[in-house]
């Protein structure tokens, strides 16, 4: 074979896609759903909003097959998460608001024990509020339970990029939700 054959041979051969990885299952996408749920929770800022986001995602991913470069399916459920969680916000961006807010509503739990609700809730609505790659560092970690390195990947930056983010989000979280004075009965 000549060299001009041989360039030929290795550039169609370049040319031709890489085999995808392997398929997601979707029967093993149920053990995903409470980490999803917890993240979406955090990005949202409610429950409500957080099962819409959590069963759009779903709907996406479930629309097609999808193939996995990597074993990660968390990985790839939570980027499909935030990219679900943007479309959102961006198409709700484009409509004015046209409903009212009931204010009314409550969850059963929030009545059996309120201050924790109410803090659980000042929480959420806090991590809502953070910078986009802050709040997705924050969620993958400290909502979701992902390593550093785990966070690292999901997110496709460095870990120490994701240290830097936990510290910030961190930080904020502690100014906007201030400090409490403790309890009597949660004291030493």
């Amino acid at each position: 074979m000549s060299p001009l054959e041989r360039g030929r041979v290795a550039a169609v051969e370049r040319a031709q896609p890489a085999a995808p990885g392997r398929r997601l299952n979707p029967q093993e996408l149920g053990d995903h759903l409470d980490r999803l749920y917890r993240a979406a929770w955090a990005m949202c800022g409610s429950r409500e909003d957080a099962e819409d986001l959590v069963q759009d995602t779903y709907a996406r991913v479930l629309s097609r097959p999808r193939w996995l470069r990597s074993e990660d399916d968390l990985g790839y459920l939570l980027r499909a998460l935030r990219n679900t969680h943007v479309s959102r916000v961006r198409a709700r961006g484009a409509r004015p608001w046209t409903g009212e807010i009931d204010e009314r509503r409550a969850d059963r739990r929030a009545a059996r024990q309120p201050q924790a609700a109410l803090e659980t809730q000042e929480l959420f609505a806090a991590i809502a509020g953070l910078p986009d790659h802050q709040r997705t560092a924050l969620v993958a970690v400290d909502v979701v339970g992902l390593s550093y390195r785990e966070a690292g990947r999901a997110l496709r930056v460095r870990e120490a990029t994701i240290t830097t983010r936990l510290h910030r989000a961190r930080r904020q979280i502690a100014l906007a939700i201030g400090d409490r004075p403790v309890a009597a009965e949660d004291a030493p």
